[in-house]
């Protein structure tokens, strides 16, 4: 059954729907009894997470989540609502860093989610959803094929005219979302196939292009490659490359997802590359846990191991690295803001601090309640659009309340959840990518190129 408190800012009612007869999860890699163990219900995770913070509802906590695990685990039958609660689950991992106990709430959840995409049924109208999200978002060139009719229809002023009658959002909640998160779309060249590093070449990295970060965010990708060369890296990016699957595993579609890591590794293995670098933190939290993900292939287990290890977020090898590239002043003040999957998946936090406070003049200004998403969470926020910018203007009142002309951070959902929900606040501040800061100082372009958007 639907909760009618859904999306309302109430606090849902867990409502008993239709169930089945059989157990919840079968022996294909149920969520584990000992890591269900290792949960002691003591409520640490409770304040940092997004949907408990919303409603202050037990079943939408990860601790929630976990006893219900449990049942299903004991012989439970997966019940609507059971579903629904787990798919309210953001999969920010918040509650990770929080736990005082070490527990694997990532690994517990990416299993429970492959279990209900292969045991549960869902509406039609949720199945279609699904379906369009990802017969598209996972390919580059798709995506790219969208870039000429959105940005007609953003030049045009017809996005303006459609935002100012609200009629989308009431009709249309979820195209109402994508209008809203879509980027200022700008025409950059692709990278080449190779770019030589600049002075002694340090390090052979191979680069993810991305799906979303290739077709919206080409600027990134260029910074990002201008910063590595300045490094003395060697740069590949083999234009072949496709989806690294990290949308596919976050939604419980496994095998998918399985493919695209295939595909991935069998690239870059042939590259002779030190490091694989990443610069959008959901695909490196996935990245990184190619060696779980494909253990039980005997093909690929020992190959996605050997992958796995060379995988580094951009500001992980920098730090990794150290400069080498002068650092030129940027007279400017930044808010840094966490992207979940780099600070709590990845335990990536103290390396962009850095790397922004090096360079001379700008000014880093925190973010309050870092530890909260903002909302975007892959896809979750074209599933769950109200909720989502319930989200979304909380973190973006806390952006703007830092006084910073420029919002920093190393993944492009962030960006775009952030970017609208400053705009429904009627704020103003400029969007950069941890690389383009760095790209603007290397190259000594001021402030003026950030705070513009060049």
């Amino acid at each position: 059954m639907v909760d009618a408190t859904w999306g309302t800012g109430e606090a849902p009612r867990d409502v008993l729907g239709p169930v089945k007869a059989e157990p919840a999860f079968d022996d294909d890699h149920p969520p584990r009894k000992d890591l269900i163990a290792d949960c002691v219900h003591c409520g640490f995770c409770l304040p940092t997470c997004p949907t408990y913070v919303l409603w202050g509802a037990e079943a939408d906590s990860p601790r929630g989540r976990i006893y219900l695990m449990n049942e299903g685990v004991g012989g439970e039958p997966l019940s609507d609502s059971m579903v629904e609660h787990f798919d309210r689950c953001l999969g920010c991992m918040s509650c990770v860093t929080a736990c005082p106990s070490g527990v694997r709430y990532d690994r517990l959840i990416e299993d429970t989610r492959a279990q209900i995409e292969r045991r549960h049924t869902r509406t039609p109208k949720d199945r279609a959803l699904r379906a369009a999200i990802f017969a598209l978002f996972p390919y580059p060139k798709r995506l790219r094929l969208l870039r000429g009719p959105l940005r007609a229809y953003q030049i045009s002023g017809l996005q303006s005219l459609v935002a100012r009658t609200g009629l989308l959002a009431r009709l249309a909640p979820t195209l109402a979302t994508l209008d809203s998160l879509a980027p200022r779309l700008r025409s950059v060249p692709r990278p080449p196939r190779r770019i030589p590093a600049r002075g002694r070449r340090r390090a052979v990295v191979g680069m993810l292009t991305g799906c979303v970060q290739s077709a919206f965010f080409p600027d990134v990708n260029s910074a990002t490659v201008r910063v590595l060369a300045a490094e003395g890296c060697e740069v590949l990016i083999p234009p072949a490359q496709g989806c690294c699957g990290a949308l596919s595993v976050h939604n419980g579609r496994k095998e998918e997802a399985k493919r695209f890591a295939r595909r991935l590794i069998a690239l870059f293995e042939k590259t002779g590359m030190d490091y694989f670098v990443v610069n959008a933190a959901g695909c490196g939290s996935s990245l990184k846990e190619y060696d779980e993900l494909l253990a039980d292939d005997p093909a690929y287990a020992s190959r996605a191991k050997a992958f796995t290890a060379k995988v580094r977020d951009l500001a992980e090898l920098l730090a990794e690295l150290g400069p080498v590239a002068t650092r030129h002043p940027l007279d400017v003040t930044v808010a840094y803001h966490d992207a979940c999957h780099l600070a709590h998946a990845q335990g990536i936090r103290a390396q962009p601090r850095a790397l922004l406070r090096g360079i001379p003049g700008l000014t880093l200004k925190e973010i309050a309640d870092p530890e909260i998403c903002c909302g975007s969470a892959g896809v979750w926020n074209v599933l769950n659009p109200e909720p989502a910018a319930q989200l979304g203007d909380r973190k973006a009142a806390d952006v703007l309340a830092t006084g910073a002309s420029v919002l920093v951070t190393a993944n492009p959902g962030c960006l775009m959840q952030v970017a609208a929900g400053i705009r429904r606040q009627g704020g103003a501040i400029a969007l950069a990518h941890t690389a383009q800061v760095l790209d603007a100082s290397i190259r000594d372009l001021g402030a003026g190129a950030l705070v513009s958007g060049r």
